[in-house]
């Protein structure tokens, strides 16, 4: 079946109709639960004083949210503020410095936040993993940057680590674990990237310029160093305006949700989900996913704005939970999802047409994945759920591909086709959900959510849940159908030349 398939018109009305009036009906459950629920004893330390002019308190559960646009936000805004002031300044005094001027900067605000010690910390696994680069075997730039990223995810080397930071203020752990974390990112990067270089290598100084690049340093996105090598020297100016005004309208959308809707609190207090309807239920899961999802869109997307005021053109935001229904596209951190795929599952899996290959390939990024996010139980079954699904899909399309189920697809119309697939697709969407939620919520959550949907509410919510999602997935199919159209050269006219 090709993408460019086209459904009746009538027919995607139809499934726009079905979609809008589910997603309203389940959102005024959702909301008339958080209204009549906002007193009760579990929400106190959740939900606080919000507008008070409209008489709506606000779910704080999410301590990066806060963090961000509350508690720190002149903070943060102050740091940012002041790279773009000075490193702006400076670079057009001495634009061929413009990559040392921003380390510099970057070096000496690191140092102001965190102390002596803690830049001391970071330079010493940079040493250390510079110097492994400089033997140029991946393999081992592999297990010194893997074992280097476990002494802090695992105890007792990571407290032992965080005890030469002197310090007590509330950020103290964020800033720790963010930094060490990604700076180990990026030196591995640095040296598999040396590691293809053909003569020479890159100089320790090259890391250091990559490494303390501050709007990436504590926060992301990672950026890999082949890219961030050749763009920091080019002179190329990012359009930013409609980036920030949407970043701008994104954080007032999620503003006016943690306001209305308290997803994040709810699932907390199982005796009250245990109380919701299952469509209240599968519209809470869904939008913990839509609101992770545009939190990560909006906190990196105002640093990526920052960076392209530096000439940089960073990973771009990951790509929305609505519009996936494959495990293969599922990420929330473009940067690391790059990363992962550059280094390690396109390294190991190839073209990812094989059974075998496929399997040792996402293995082995679901194992870095969950050193990365620090080994746990709730980490352990993530990753299981998600290697399982990204195999699932490739198995199923292997199945599909042999006869007799080819021949049957074959003698289909197309459009047809298209429908059948999009029935599979919503199972696999759902199989997304619930494999992600216990990630963000919890385990008992996204078990009650499955027990629901799947078993107490089967046949009636079950099938009604599907098919809400199939009309959301044929609507998907439409954009992608759409934008491939858009895509495709337009034909020359007959006995007229082709031109470059």
């Amino acid at each position: 079946m090709g993408i460019k398939t086209a459904l009746p018109k009538i027919e995607l009305y139809l499934y726009t109709s079905v979609l809008a009036l589910a997603l309203l009906w389940a959102g005024s459950w959702i909301i008339e639960a958080s209204s009549d629920n906002v007193n009760r004893k579990t929400f106190k330390e959740t939900v606080k004083p919000g507008w008070h002019y409209f008489g709506r308190k606000m779910d704080v559960t999410d301590f990066e949210w806060a963090m961000w646009f509350t508690a720190f936000r002149n903070h943060i805004l102050f740091a940012l503020s002041g790279h773009v002031i000075f490193a702006k300044i400076c670079s057009m005094i001495s634009p061929k410095n413009r990559s040392l001027i921003y380390m510099l900067y970057g070096c000496l605000t690191v140092l102001i936040i965190m102390g002596w010690t803690y830049v001391s910390l970071i330079l010493s696994h940079c040493i250390i993993l510079y110097s492994v680069a400089l033997m140029k075997r991946k393999w081992l730039c592999f297990v010194a940057g893997l074992t280097s990223l476990a002494t802090f995810k695992m105890e007792p080397f990571n407290s032992w680590q965080a005890g030469f930071v002197t310090g007590t203020f509330e950020l103290q752990d964020i800033l720790f674990y963010g930094g060490c974390g990604f700076s180990i990112m990026r030196c591995m990067s640095f040296a598999l990237e040396n590691c293809e270089k053909k003569d020479g290598n890159y100089t320790f100084m090259d890391l250091i310029k990559y490494n303390f690049y501050l709007p990436f340093f504590f926060f992301g996105p990672i950026m890999t160093f082949d890219r961030f090598h050749v763009q920091i020297s080019s002179v190329e100016m990012w359009n930013i305006t409609i980036h920030a005004l949407v970043h701008l309208g994104s954080i007032l959308v999620v503003d006016v949700f943690l306001h209305y809707l308290y997803i994040l609190t709810i699932p907390s207090d199982m005796k009250l989900v245990k109380e919701l309807s299952d469509w209240s239920l599968a519209g809470l899961a869904y939008s913990n996913l839509v609101y992770d999802w545009v939190k990560s869109a909006v906190m990196f997307g105002v640093i990526n704005t920052v960076s392209q005021l530096d000439h940089l053109d960073p990973p771009q935001p990951p790509k929305c939970i609505t519009m996936l229904y494959v495990f293969a596209e599922t990420h929330f951190d473009r940067g690391i999802n790059d990363w992962l795929c550059k280094y390690v599952y396109d390294y190991i899996g190839g073209n990812h047409d094989g059974i075998f290959k496929e399997l040792v390939a996402t293995i082995s990024t679901f194992a870095v994945t969950t050193l990365w996010l620090g080994p746990c139980e709730l980490v352990y079954i993530w990753s299981f759920f998600n290697c399982f699904g990204l195999n699932f899909e490739l198995w199923v399309a292997k199945l599909f591909a042999l006869p007799p189920l080819s021949t049957i697809e074959g003698v289909m119309s197309e459009a047809m086709s298209r429908r059948i697939r999009g029935l599979f697709n919503a199972v696999n969407f759902w199989q997304i959900i619930l494999y992600n939620v216990l990630a963000l919520n919890s385990l008992d959550f996204a078990k009650l959510v499955a027990k629901r949907l799947l078993f107490k509410g089967f046949p009636l919510s079950t099938l009604s849940v599907l098919f809400v999602t199939y009309c959301g997935i044929q609507l998907v199919k439409e954009r992608e159908r759409k934008l491939a159209l858009l895509e495709e050269p337009e034909p020359s006219e007959p006995g007229k030349p082709k031109t470059d």
